[in-house]
């Protein structure tokens, strides 16, 4: 998912990156900028008629201004509403008097695990585009499929991974079983009815998801859906109540994985029908966990679902606390999982300090970079972006600013993915090229170069030691003073979606372990998800061609020469790739950071 989420410290990085997508999604927008939950593009070729989901995506990168101006204010509507509500129950939690269970102070309960997650945004499926909603979402609902811990396509709700059945004109079905023990938390069955209806509700223009589009896209007659020319789609069919075949356009090695993301989840058509606003903030779902309790601003509970269709959660209940999740919080033994930010790593590090025992890290697939929107001057110039781009110096960025708790990012794929190339060099520390290269641009001497802005998400506070960093990199070796502009996050990502930023700061965190998920989706001309509007015919050949190839080596070759294509172009500039840094108490076992958003806090147990 692209996975997007709410700003947060440079010095809390890592915490805020923990993970789905694809999601594609994801997704959170950080002082240095957003982490992502990705959406999926799919198209065809240039010299074949395009399929389906491929013209809908170009018709809605086609939409009029006043077409988005609308669907904007719709969401932005929905959103008020959603906070409005959040809002009443704190207020009436607070004039009630809060439990003890609800104090973010109160010794720990048996069987209960304490943790420190940012606040969800929103938990409906269709609407999740940020870390922060995913990373909840997924242990309340459930869909067919679900990545393991391997990062593995496993069944979830289906009782197993279906193979591909290739249709007489091209289209593939899956047919999948639904288990006969599935049940929403409030015991009602799980049918095929619930499936076709909560994916085809995703789908739906009202409903408005800026994901389901891509991730959903590759359905037979999705598109005609999606743009209200259809009753139904009819690649999604009921067989009986247990049985659902799916059919896609095409064969393609990622769709899978697709229906993995919160847009592929079963809902409550009963709830969301009789709350269609408000449903999301106490949720039937279909998960290990139920929610029983969202106190704004301050936390929420999760209990374990016992009638749960795989194995039931280890902990009876999980309290999620928003505020903190420090070091000192966990000495205090208030949390018995926190994130290590910049302030506590170097005596975390340390193997004579108590903490080091508790201390746990991993890489994560997800990367940090700065991005420009190529058809907006100066920036459409390849000059001026590779002046800015050889003029930062990452490695005293990330081992003297950071003290080596980002990895550097030299190209687009994360460590981890066969497509990414460790030998690569990147564009590597120059500032007599980055002067030529300004010197050369053909806005050198003119006002545009002075008026430079770089644009993040942020509440008005400094914009983190990284940025300004890099800063006053450009203003020591261009000569350039660069303005750094703080936007509050909702209005940020709104922004960016639609071009109005020629130059800023994001993240994405991948939704399923493919390159599809990054290349395909920011870079692909048709794409929903290309806020650079970059439009490079061979970039768009090949990215067409890895996405239906099953020859993995083609793939990762293609995936390569792309990745290097954006980098020497300067599309993005890649900063750093995430590390998660956490201590976790000796007596939590089985848990491990995740290296992207998946469902995991089942699989912990807690010694008493």
């Amino acid at each position: 998912m692209e996975v997007r989420g709410p700003s947060v410290n440079v010095d809390h990085i890592e915490r805020a990156l923990q993970h789905f997508n694809p999601l594609r999604l994801l997704l959170v927008a950080l002082a240095l900028g957003a982490a992502a939950i990705l959406f999926v593009a799919c198209g065809g070729d240039e010299e074949q008629p395009q399929p389906e989901a491929q013209q809908q995506r170009v018709a809605q990168t086609e939409r009029t201004q006043t077409e988005q101006d609308q669907q904007e204010a719709t969401r932005q509507e929905r959103q008020a509403t959603i906070q409005q509500q959040q809002q009443q129950s704190g207020a009436a939690q607070a004039q009630a008097g809060a439990s003890d269970d609800a104090d973010p102070l109160a010794p720990r309960e048996r069987g209960e695990f304490r943790i420190a997650r940012n606040e969800p945004i929103n938990l409906d499926p269709a609407q999740i585009t940020d870390v922060s909603s995913a990373v909840i979402a997924v242990e309340i609902f459930g869909g067919l499929l679900v990545l393991d811990r391997d990062l593995r396509i496993a069944p979830d709700l289906a009782e197993s991974v279906p193979g591909p059945t290739i249709n007489d004109d091209g289209t593939v079905t899956y047919r999948f079983t639904i288990r006969d023990n599935a049940t929403f938390h409030d015991g009602k069955a799980i049918t095929a009815d619930d499936f076709k209806w909560s994916l085809e509700r995703n789908l739906r223009p009202e409903t408005l998801s800026p994901t389901a589009p891509d991730f959903l896209g590759d359905i037979v007659g999705a598109a005609e859906y999606v743009r209200g020319r259809a009753d139904e789609v009819v690649g999604i069919q009921v067989v009986d109540e247990y049985t659902l075949d799916i059919t896609i356009l095409q064969a393609t090695p990622v769709f899978l994985y697709k229906l993995t993301y919160p847009t592929g989840y079963v809902l409550d058509r009963e709830q969301v029908e009789a709350d269609p606003e408000r449903w999301a903030l106490n949720p039937n779902g279909s998960g290990p966990f139920r929610l029983t309790e969202w106190q704004l601003g301050e936390g929420l509970t999760l209990e374990r679902f016992d009638d749960y269709h795989l194995e039931p959660a280890g902990v009876a209940k999980v309290s999620v606390r928003f505020a903190g999740g420090s070091v000192e919080q966990f000495e205090n033994d208030e949390l018995d999982q926190a994130f290590v930010g910049l302030n506590d790593i170097e005596r975390v590090r340390d193997p004579a300090s108590d903490l080091n025992a508790q201390y746990v890290t991993r890489s994560e697939l997800s990367i940090f970079y700065l991005a420009f929107n190529v058809s907006t001057p100066p920036f459409d110039d390849v000059n001026v972006r590779l002046a800015l781009a050889h003029s930062i110096d990452k490695t005293t960025i990330t081992q003297e600013v950071q003290d080596d708790l980002l990895i550097q990012a030299r190209q687009i794929v994360p460590p981890g993915l066969v497509a990414h190339d460790s030998d690569y060099p990147g564009l590597v520390f120059d500032p007599e090229l980055a002067q030529e290269y300004l010197a050369a641009s053909r806005y050198a001497g003119t006002p545009l170069l002075d008026e430079i802005r770089l644009t993040i998400s942020g509440a008005g506070a400094t914009p983190g030691p990284s940025i300004e960093a890099i800063q006053d990199m450009w203003r020591q070796h261009l000569g350039l003073e660069v303005e750094i502009q703080q936007v509050e996050f909702a209005s940020f990502i709104s922004d960016i979606d639609r071009g109005l930023y020629g130059f800023f700061s994001l993240g994405w965190s991948l939704d399923y372990p493919d390159p599809h998920n990054v290349l395909d989706y920011k870079f692909h001309s048709a794409s929903l998800g290309n806020d650079t509007q970059l439009n490079d015919a061979e970039i768009d050949a090949k990215l067409e061609q890895a996405r239906y190839s099953f020859d993995q080596e083609m793939r990762t070759n293609l995936y390569r020469e792309i990745d290097r294509a954006l980098v020497e172009g300067a599309v993005w500039i890649p900063l750093y790739y995430s590390v998660a840094h956490e201590l976790v108490k000796p007596y939590v076992q089985n848990y491990e950071p995740t290296r992207m958003v998946i469902p995991h806090l089942r699989f912990v147990s807690i010694e008493e």
